[in-house]
């Protein structure tokens, strides 16, 4: 069982997103996620009628998931938030296992300026709700 963490706000816009899909009772949001991007995820999502073949179905708080293999072990011990400012909306996930990391090009100087890249707060990955799509 995928041990994942929906706050109240990544909930909300999940709940949401299934509901005011136009899929039947029992649609689920699937969500892809793969290793890469600035912080360890790229992610595509999307809200389904049924889980796709290898898709592991889990509810979280209220909310029905459809995770492939690869997404449900990455997704382990993982925090999804949802974030709607002025200047981004988007999926977050916050990654207490990951240490977190700079997107810049960074030079040899960067240390002497208290960049760390020790684990001292959880890795944040934001993915933008322009990548939805619906099937």
């Amino acid at each position: 069982m995928t041990n994942v963490t929906l706050t109240p706000a990544a909930n909300k816009f999940i709940s949401r997103m299934v509901r005011f899909s136009g899929q039947p009772e029992g649609a689920g949001f699937r969500l892809h996620v793969t290793e890469g991007g600035c912080s360890g995820f790229n992610a595509e999502f999307s809200v389904e009628a049924a889980p796709q073949a290898g898709d592991s179905i889990v509810e979280v708080a209220g909310v029905k998931m459809f995770f492939t293999s690869a997404s449900r072990l990455l997704l382990e011990g993982v925090t999804i938030d949802f974030t709607d400012t002025p200047t981004k909306s988007g999926l977050s996930f916050i990654n207490p296992n990951q240490a977190p990391c700079a997107c810049s090009s960074s030079g040899p100087s960067d240390h002497a300026h208290g960049h760390s890249h020790g684990a001292s707060a959880p890795a944040v990955a934001t993915v933008s709700i322009a990548s939805i799509r619906r099937s």
